[in-house]
């Protein structure tokens, strides 16, 4: 009898989206921290980051609350893989009196030395790379590719795997340029971003032609927006990929019914994976599915 695929879960605790006092969403470093441990707990092998100004709960960078994120984790004993976000900085809002200038109010343009400052300073394990440009909201989420050259190359020398995040087949086709010219290394980890408006579907039709679009012995993970969520985890599971969940991408734990927490999501997640026939993985699972070294960063 063929023994259950290990699967690994995901949770993005909190995301860049504006902050709803209703909700759940963790702010401050301390409840980002819990709801991270506490989804490991619950059967996350890995927790992806982003930080929030504590007394506003709008989406920062700053580096001092990625660190007392990482040590409040790190220092709980919970053995779970840290991904943080590079995707801070990318967004880009002309203003009204000149297309060329960036309206300082909406946008968050940063160089790719201060995106990634938290990331060479920390070296978590995992960080995420959003190899895409598009349209999001009524602004637009800017990767150039020269950018992410540079990105790339930062995570390679802090000995940090990038977490490829595609919203649309062309991004599959830069990152594979990026590991052409060296500066992504493969086995690469791909994770397909679905739902997002003006991006693809989250549709088993656009997950099975996401994964075929991917180089051999890639590795993948994937998520749905909202709604969509749960049934994307289904899906990639029968496809044999990987899958995330959590508040960044979903407020509700069941059709009007909004989810307590992260664990929670975690905890549905682990249902439907066990649904499928497949189990969740552990974090020391997780990090040889993706080459990780047992110490922490990409393996050589």
């Amino acid at each position: 009898m063929t023994s259950p695929r290990p699967v690994i879960i995901t949770c993005a605790v909190t995301g860049g989206a504006p902050y709803k006092q209703h909700s759940s969403v963790p702010v401050t470093p301390q409840q980002i921290a819990r709801h991270s441990i506490d989804a490991a707990r619950a059967g996350a092998a890995m927790v992806h980051i982003h930080v929030r100004d504590p007394e506003t709960g709008a989406a920062v960078g700053h580096a001092h609350l990625y660190r007392e994120v990482v040590d409040l984790i790190r220092a709980s004993g919970v053995d779970v893989i840290i991904n943080l976000t590079s995707g801070y900085g990318g967004r880009y809002v002309p203003s009204a009196a000149n297309v060329r200038v960036a309206d300082d109010s909406l946008s968050t343009l940063l160089v790719p030395e201060k995106r990634m400052a938290h990331i060479v300073a920390l070296q978590p394990e995992v960080c995420s790379l959003d190899v895409a440009t598009m349209n999001f909201g009524e602004g637009v989420f800017m990767n150039t590719p020269a950018h992410l050259r540079l990105m790339a190359d930062a995570c390679r020398m802090a000995g940090v795997k990038p977490e490829i995040e595609v919203f649309e087949a062309g991004h599959v086709r830069l990152a594979l340029r990026l590991i052409e010219q060296g500066h992504l290394v493969a086995p690469a980890h791909f994770q397909f971003c679905l739902g997002i408006e003006w991006a693809m579907p989250a549709t088993a039709q656009a997950l099975t032609f996401m994964k075929s679009l991917l180089p051999e012995h890639a590795t993948w993970s994937a998520f749905g927006i909202g709604r969509q969520q749960f049934p994307i985890v289904a899906e990639a599971v029968r496809l044999g990929g990987h899958v995330r969940v959590g508040l960044e991408d979903n407020l509700y734990l069941d059709a009007g019914v909004l989810a307590p927490d992260n664990a929670a999501l975690v905890r549905k997640a682990v249902s439907v994976i066990e649904g499928e026939g497949a189990r969740p993985a552990s974090a020391a699972e997780a990090r040889a599915l993706l080459g990780l070294s047992p110490r922490g960063g990409a393996a050589p």
